[in-house]
């Protein structure tokens, strides 16, 4: 309820016209006759406290009695004869009523007669309750504050504080010690005075209540007596405890009056619900009426919360299988700022169900607690998983001793604290100790972790000292045996220099002792003294001790001297074999860990040794310079290895990181292949820790830098062919692509600068290409684009495949959608075919169907031109033509006419390209700017489309015809290359709704000098995973690189860039638009020609499963195959079955259910997030989630039997770093996509895949208990008998038919596989099948709700017509508990899971997508039973508060909910057993939640109320329900007269009118 509204009403006595108005005093003075009270008290004095016992009385005067109450009546009716206006009468009636009452109170006669004459007044029309009540609470709040002044005041002035010794016996008690304690004997008086007026006020009330009252009253009332008894303290109220016993009972008896549902539900029950009046702290403990309204109020805030909560509510946590992030971004926030919220990947449920986050919410949830747990296990999974450095920056937070005093308060938004993260990272230590003692290779996760612990403690997000006296404790305490390696003491070594960890141990006051429980950690490691790892943990212990024998005097004592005596041999070995050692490319095993001991203890030499390993083979000058000209640059050399960089410290690959920038950006020698390569591994092999973003770091080392043509080239070069991945892994491609686009916007009008922008373009295509999220096309989000035509259509395609294959995450995003379409095509022309646009998401085909195409206007425009351009080039391009002509024709022609040029070259080749000035045209396409180019490319797409049309109409032969044109063609891109090819062929596959222009693509990239183009890049490059490359790289020459048209008069040599190279980004893009012609035998042979050279594509993985997802259903089998072979099979942890159901397109089969289950199985092993502390079988906390589920923790490395090469399937293999798993980023995100791959890859129809599944889900845990026994459906059943369960257990296979289970599944060894128990299994597999699902195009999300409805609608005992209400809502209580639970009783059904599931997905659907979700009610209807009602609330109930912020679906989901209700309540309705609306009370209770949160946007909070529309929603729906279901929706209204809510927007409109 809105306090905005209370004490609105003005009070009739603050209207100072009333204070004198002559029939006040008349009226006064007929009060106090019949008070009894003499004419010397003035009635307009406040409340006097009474004579203190110790003023005597000196006489008591005689005074008549008062009349009969009887003649009050007709005294004031003649007094009222007297005055004109009834209206001012009342009003001042009223005020003088108030004042009596407050000056009464505690008068008992007194008071009685005040409450016979408001009855009698009232009567004749003298007192209206709706201007009364809130007038006389108005005057009782401000009597209450005034005590409550004098109060502090007295506090104030008592000279003995709270705990002080008070004097003693034999001291003289002072004036001031007199003084307090009359004061505070007044005070008590006054309470006590106070505390009547409180009792007189609810006995006033009670009178009024019983009237026709306005909602705006009954909300002030309510809201008082909530203020009265959440604010109880007896001992503050004075009073007898009777007398506050009774004011208790009044207080109680109006607020059932109010709520009374059966009654005229004054205020609606939900008001209790969120007034907190369940957490009264001094409440009275003996109340019984008290305690049975907060018992109330329990029970139906639980069962309202319950709507709001998924089922497995504390399972759902996230997989980082997808790197979306479904922020809920709240509304009119900038494009700008949006990149800096804080992301809140789990929320905990408030008391009410909402979900809620914020640092001091997660501060004081309590260690061991459900939510404890689950925020820890997200911890974990983060740590085990290495999501995107961009998702820890946006949930960490930093530790409160390291914040800056201006951020000491809590920060919103964060749901993580540093004791969380503390005791994950613990977790995490001791998960790889335990696995090192296994004798497992697990050097790689050491590697893995330490990058991001390093990330970790750099950040500030755990107090350091906390986390070593936390580790101490753990590995001293229940974990005391598995410290036996010195990988602590090396994990430690690495963040040694961090400057928080140089303050803990050099200035902080526990540092003695941090440093001595420091130094516990290590232990002799002396298992192969051969070994590069077993020699740095030998050695690590020495570095430490040297490391910290520098920082502080105070702490030398307690170093180890053997530790410190051993780092001599260290400098021995150095001296007599590191400085001189340089055949780094053939170092024995201890060399290398030796030198890796040395990166700990003298990383400057060691950095200065890998730079002169780098420029070990000299220098040379770049050859092709003028004699003036001196350029020298790098010699050859191989890189350094992957093997011998991952063992450098931190330390040395951060000055390394420095050298090197300053060797390539800074230096004015041309650096070497192998020193940019070797700086490129160094990024990628900790890509937490060493991350930058070149522009940036570039501009702040030295703003100039980026001018320079060679610097610009190189980290273009290096961003395009070596870190596009790792962008994209950190969430920074955005902020590049804003960055290269301005390089582009500043160079595209510029002449000759053709290198650095076609290069700049390419970055900016792959960019665009690799973002499968919704984006801004401007870093400010207003005003068009600075895209050149080639990207805008590059974005529309983007945003297409984004928006059909992964959905619009954030519902803001779909509102920005027309703004950001409006950017794009304020500056592009283009139109799309309606070939392209019927594959087109709904969304985009209807924005961009209306587009005028503008190619036949381009054509006029063409042939008014033609004869001046045909004329210009004659003079230009004829073989006699002077080359001084160029400048002429540069400085005289005019734009519109040069953009004809190639056109009009075309028009005078005729099949014969020695026709015109090869020369002169060359030279005017790099003279003239990039933006001019591009204008020639797209008008000669247009011209020689037109012209194959006009010579068809001439009766030419096509064959002809087309060959002419590719020897045309072929003058322009192999014989002189003056033309990007890339750009063309974009241009001309965009033409696509001319027949000719894919044909003509095809011949272009079927011709020899091409395909030899690819062959050569393919055969320099090395191989596609050029990490691994450990020879010398070879550099191509410029201009064979580059072509004569990018080369130009440049020197600056080429690293990995290549012509062919740009086509990367272009293929795909081809084999998209022949699909959508149906080309698919040209889409083959393309695939086919250009595999090979795909596999140099940065993210060809998101190729394969965006290409799969977009055109789902239209693919024939046969291409599918050859598209999955882009990916390199072998490299790919497909499951061991698959390619035998792809290999025969032709008779396609349904695998069985074994297959899916398997894929199941590996998502619960690999992506779904461990139930316990650790993979390790290692024991939880006590009191932890694991220990309540009997947590028996799965091996993080046991191989899943079926799956081929599970990347860290087996202990061998170790995990995955981000170097090996670029795209996609993620083993997590490796294993779902790949399950994606598969199930959009199977011949079977969506249908099919999408029953399979649910029919394991349904089944799930009599499966898995029955494990020998099969998967056979209904046969195998339990709860198929005639009487109705207590519990439907065994219901999860009550509704499927033994008809439908066509399949087996051998469940045999499938738990022991997984490493949990059934339990747990079955509810892991739940969320797997949910969050895979999710993953998956609309056409299976609609296959599931189809399923899911049929699933429910199967089910027995809810279509059972002789089952009484009771029977029914206690099945239906069971069968949607939670299946966690549910399963551990063995009272799992089919409901229950299918809602689970259900909700798992919902969970990871996009927030656009959850607009399908309506179809479920929709199967549903009509509902036919209050059991199915309940059904469907609790299946889309927990979706409401997701939707919050997108109005328009909340009204939708809402508006179907409410029919279902009409359904079972409607007027007409007729349901089998007889239901009373109140048992429906818990629904209604969340419908008034809801629309709260909604009206919010967010968490209810005091001000909180339903949007108008909303009401009015609620309002028509209503109308159609029976009366008393009416009636417990009455203040869900727009009727202001009955309307609380209603009159709530009344008000304020009033207030904010006036």
């Amino acid at each position: 309820m809105d306090q905005s509204q209370q004490r609105t009403i003005t009070a009739p006595s603050s209207s100072r016209s009333y204070q004198f108005h002559p029939a006040r005093p008349k009226i006064i003075d007929l009060f106090n006759l019949y008070l009894g009270r003499g004419s010397r008290q003035k009635s307009d004095e406040p409340v006097r406290d009474p004579p203190n016992k110790s003023q005597k009385r000196v006489h008591a005067p005689s005074r008549d009695l008062p009349p009969g109450n009887e003649q009050f009546i007709v005294d004031f009716e003649q007094l009222q004869i007297q005055f004109n206006d009834p209206d001012q009468l009342r009003a001042i009636t009223e005020s003088v009523l108030v004042t009596m009452v407050l000056q009464c109170s505690n008068h008992a006669p007194r008071a009685e007669f005040l409450l016979f004459a408001l009855r009698a007044l009232f009567r004749i029309g003298y007192v209206n309750w709706d201007t009364f009540l809130p007038s006389l609470l108005s005057s009782v709040s401000a009597a209450e504050s005034s005590l409550n002044q004098a109060a502090s005041s007295s506090q104030s002035l008592a000279p003995v504080g709270i705990g002080s010794p008070g004097p003693s016996g034999n001291e003289p008690v002072t004036p001031l010690a007199k003084d307090s304690t009359a004061m505070r004997s007044s005070q008590r008086v006054r309470a006590a005075a106070i505390n009547s007026l409180r009792q007189i006020s609810c006995k006033i009330i009670l009178i009024g209540v019983e009237f026709s009252l306005k909602p705006i009253t009954h909300a002030e009332i309510f809201q008082q007596m909530m203020n009265w008894l959440v604010n109880w303290d007896m001992r503050e109220m004075g009073g007898t405890e009777k007398s506050l016993a009774e004011w208790l009972r009044s207080c109680l008896e109006v607020i059932w009056l109010l709520v009374d549902e059966e009654g005229k539900s004054r205020i609606p029950f939900y008001e209790l619900l969120r007034s907190g009046l369940q957490f009264i702290e001094k409440a009275p403990d003996d109340d019984e009426g008290l305690f049975t309204l907060v018992m109330e109020i329990h029970r139906r805030r639980d069962a309202m919360a319950m709507h709001m909560l998924m089922l497995d509510q504390h399972l759902h946590c996230p997989t980082f299988g997808t790197h979306r992030i479904s922020s809920q971004t709240p509304a009119n926030v900038s494009v700008e700022a949006v990149a800096h919220l804080r992301y809140s990947p789990i929320t905990y449920p408030s008391v009410l169900g909402e979900p809620l986050c914020g640092e001091d919410l997660a501060m004081s949830i309590p260690q061991g607690s459900l939510d404890w747990e689950r925020a820890v296990r997200c911890i974990r999974h983060a740590i085990r998983t290495t999501p995107s450095p961009d998702w820890w920056k946006r949930v960490l937070v930093v530790a409160p001793l390291y914040r800056p005093s201006a951020q000491a308060g809590p920060i919103p938004g964060a749901v993580f604290t540093s004791d969380m993260i503390c005791e994950a990272i613990i977790d995490r230590i001791v998960e790889l100790l335990k696995l090192t003692n296994s004798d497992a290779n697990c050097w790689q996760e050491w590697l893995v972790f330490s990058d991001i612990f390093f990330f970790l403690i750099k950040s500030g997000c755990t107090d350091f000292v906390d986390f070593i006296d936390k580790l101490v404790l753990r590995l001293n305490g229940e974990d005391n045996h598995i410290l036996r390696t010195n990988h602590v003491t090396w994990l430690l070594a690495q963040i040694i220099r961090v400057e928080l960890v140089m303050t803990a141990l050099n200035s902080d006051l526990k540092k003695v002792e941090t440093t001595r429980k420091i130094l516990s950690f290590h232990r002799e490691d002396r298992t192969d003294p051969n070994n590069p790892q077993s020699v740095l943990l030998d050695f690590v212990s020495s570095c430490q001790n040297l490391r910290i024998w520098s920082l502080s005097a105070t702490t030398r004592a307690y170093l180890n001297n053997d530790q410190l005596l051993k780092g001599k041999q260290i400098d021995e070995w150095w001296r007599s074999k590191g400085e001189r050692m340089m055949d780094y490319m053939n170092l024995d095993d201890r060399s290398i860990g030796m030198f890796w001991v040395v990166s700990y203890t003298m990383a400057q030499p060691a950095c200065e040794t890998v730079i002169k390993w780098l420029s070990s083979a000299g220098m040379a000058e770049l050859p092709g310079l003028q004699p003036n000209e001196r350029v020298m640059m790098m010699q050859e050399v191989t890189p350094l290895p992957m093997s011998l960089l991952s063992g450098f410290s931190m330390n040395l690959c951060l000055k390394l990181a420095l050298q090197m920038e300053e060797a390539l950006f800074v230096s004015q020698v041309v650096p070497s292949i192998a020193m940019v390569e070797t700086y490129t591994r160094l990024l990628l092999i900790s890509p937490h820790s060493m991350f930058r973003s070149h522009f940036s770091q570039l501009a702040q080392r030295n703003a100039s830098l980026l001018s320079k043509p060679g610097v610009t080239l190189l980290v273009l070069e290096i961003l395009n062919y070596r870190l596009l991945p790792l962008y994209r892994y950190q969430g920074k491609s955005k902020t590049l692509m804003y960055d290269v686009t301005k390089i582009i916007s500043a160079l595209k009008a510029k002449r000759g600068d053709h290198r650095i922008f076609r290069l700049a373009e390419n970055l900016c295509m792959n960019l665009i290409l690799s973002l499968r999220d919704f984006f801004s096309v401007k870093r400010e989000g207003k005003g068009p684009t600075e895209f050149t035509e080639t990207l805008n259509r590059i974005t529309i395609m983007t945003l297409a495949i984004t928006i059909k294959t992964r959905g619009i995450a954030d519902a803001d995003h779909l509102v920005y959608l027309q703004t950001m379409l409006e950017q794009i095509l304020a500056t592009s022309q283009h139109t799309w075919s309606e070939k392209t646009l019927r594959h087109f998401p709904s969304l985009l085909r209807e924005a961009l169907t209306g587009r005028v195409d503008k190619r036949g206007l381009s054509i006029q425009a063409w042939q008014q031109a033609e004869t001046t351009v045909i004329n210009q080039c004659t003079q230009l391009l004829s073989p006699s033509a002077e080359p001084a002509y160029v400048m002429t024709y540069l400085s005289h022609s005019f734009p519109q006419h040069r953009q004809y040029l190639c056109a009009g070259a075309c028009m005078l080749m005729q099949g014969h390209p020695d026709k015109v000035n090869s020369a002169n045209l060359a030279r005017v396409l790099r003279e003239v700017s990039p933006e001019e180019v591009t204008a020639n490319i797209y008008t000669l797409v247009d011209v020689l489309l037109h012209k194959v049309h006009v010579d068809l109409q001439r009766g030419h032969n096509i064959k002809e015809i087309l060959d002419k044109h590719d020897a045309n063609l072929a003058f322009f891109f192999w014989t002189h290359e003056m033309l990007p090819l890339d750009i063309f062929i974009l241009a001309l596959i965009d033409r696509d709704d001319d027949p000719h222009a894919l044909i003509i693509a095809k011949i272009l990239l079927e011709r020899p000098e091409l395909m030899q183009r690819i062959n050569m890049y393919c055969a320099n490059r090395g191989p596609p995973e050029h990490w691994l490359f450990t020879q010398v790289f070879k550099r191509n020459e410029l201009q064979k690189a580059l072509g004569n048209h990018l080369s130009w008069k440049d020197r600056y040599p080429t690293f990995f860039d290549d012509i062919a190279a740009r086509l990367l980004p272009v293929i795909p893009l081809v084999v998209y638009r022949l699909i959508e012609n149906n080309a698919m035998d040209t889409a083959d042979k393309i695939l086919t020609a250009y595999s090979h050279f795909l596999a140099y594509h940065p993210l060809r993985f998101t190729f394969v499963r965006d290409i799969l997802a977009y055109f789902y259903g239209h693919l024939p089998g046969q291409l599918v195959v050859k598209i999955l072979r882009v990916l390199g099979l072998s490299k790919i942890p497909f499951s061991e079955s698959f390619p035998q159901y792809i290999s025969n397109p032709s008779s396609p089969t349904c695998p069985p259910l074994d297959y899916f289950a398997t894929l199941l199985l590996n998502l619960v092993n690999n992506v779904i997030p461990p139930l316990s502390s650790s993979s390790s079988n290692c024991s939880s906390r006590s009191g932890s989630m694991a220990d309540m589920l009997n947590s028996s923790a799965r091996s993080l490395h046991g191989k899943t039997p079926g799956a081929s090469q599970p990347g860290q399937a087996n202990a061998s293999e170790g995990q995955k770093a981000f170097y090996q798993i670029q795209d996609p980023g993620t083993y997590t995100q490796l294993v779902l996509e790949t399950a994606v791959i598969e199930i959009l890859s199977l011949p079977v129809s969506a249908s099919q895949i999408v029953s399979s599944l649910v029919q394991i889900i349904v089944n799930i845990q009599s499966t898995l208990i029955q494990s020998g026994n099969g998967f056979h459906g209904a046969a195998n059943g339990v709860g198929q008998g005639s009487v109705l369960p207590t519990s439907p257990s065994g219901g999860s296979t009550d509704s499927m038919s033994a008809s439908r289970s066509t399949s087996c599944m051998n469940t045999a060894s499938f738990v022991s596989r997984s490493g949990y128990t059934c339990q747990q299994l079955s509810c892991l597999l739940i969320q797997a099948c949910g969050l895979l699902l999710a993953q998956l195009p609309p056409d299976f999300h609609t296959q599931l709700y189809m399923e899911a409805s049929r699933v429910i609608r199967e089910t027995w005992w809810l279509t059972d017509g002789k089952r009484s209400q009771g029977e029914l809502d206690s099945a239906v209580g069971y069968a949607l508990m939670d299946p966690t639970w549910a399963a551990q009783d063995n009272t799992s059904t089919a409901i229950g899971n299918i809602v689970a599931l259900l909700h798992a997905f919902f969970s990871n659907l996009p927030q656009e997508w959850l607009d399908g979700t309506h179809l479920i009610i929709k199967n549903l209807r009509p509902v036919t039973s209050v059991a199915m009602l309940r059904v469907v609330f609790r299946i889309m109930g927990p979706l409401l508060p997701r939707l919050a912020n997108t109005h328009a679906l909340f009204n939708k989901t809402l508006a179907l909910l409410l029919s279902t209700m009409v359904d079972v309540f409607g007027k007409n309705s007729q349901t089998q057993v007889p239901v009373e609306a109140s048992q429906i009370a818990d629904l209604i209770d969340f419908l008034h939640h809801v629309v709260h949160y909604e009206g919010q946007g967010g968490a209810v909070q005091s001000i909180s109320k339903p949007r108008p529309d909303i009401l009015a929603l609620i309002g028509r729906a209503a109308d159609s329900l029976r009366p008393d279901v009416q009636h417990l929706l009455s203040h869900l209204r727009t009727d202001p007269n009955t309307s609380i809510y209603a009159a709530a927007h009344q008000n304020t409109a009033k207030t904010n009118t006036s």
